[in-house]
């Protein structure tokens, strides 16, 4: 069944039913071991089914062919064999590692973009040789961020904060607020 009535009807069955003749014949002398062992006397008759009868299911591969290795790949795992997974305090010192180096980069961006901060809460301390200096040193770093830029971000924020919370929200749906 094919839509082109010049090629050749396809059998609908998933297997031929019967092998065409091999375009490589046999070389004088030569016999075909495979034809020998197919005989039907030699295999094993096959339980009855609905399926081709004459075709044998053992036949089919039943996994997939290995893949091949490179070589380098198995060099490598030759030389270098993977350790042993961690245990219990390997896996404690890695987390808490993880968690020393996002404290620290927390507190470096919150150094450079937030001192504004800095500067509010040593102004709520009693005074004192710390505060003082924790104060002007942070009056200096706030400064020289200044001139970097770097304390936009944080007043775009602070601004949007203190035009949104002074605007007038009405009730009714239709209107907007107004900055």
């Amino acid at each position: 069944m094919n839509d082109r009535p010049d090629d050749p009807d396809i059998p609908l069955a998933p297997f031929p039913t019967a092998l065409p003749p091999s375009p490589f014949p046999p070389l004088e002398g030569e016999t075909e071991p495979y034809l020998e062992a197919a005989e039907p006397e030699s295999r094993p008759a096959d339980p009855p089914s609905d399926w081709i009868q004459t075709v044998d299911a053992h036949d089919l591969p039943t996994a997939p062919e290995p893949e091949p290795v490179n070589p380098l790949l198995a060099l490598g795992r030759f030389a270098f064999p993977p350790g042993e997974p961690p245990d219990e305090e390997g896996l404690a010192a890695r987390d808490r590692r993880w968690t020393s180096r996002v404290i620290v980069i927390a507190a470096v961006f919150l150094l450079i973009f937030n001192i504004a901060s800095v500067q509010n809460w040593t102004r709520q301390q009693e005074p004192g040789w710390i505060t003082t200096t924790v104060g002007r040193l942070a009056e200096v770093w706030s400064e020289q961020m200044a001139l970097l830029g770097a304390d936009r971000p944080r007043e775009a924020v602070r601004d949007a904060y203190e035009r949104a919370r002074d605007a007038e929200w009405s009730s009714s749906p239709g209107k907007r607020p107004t900055p």
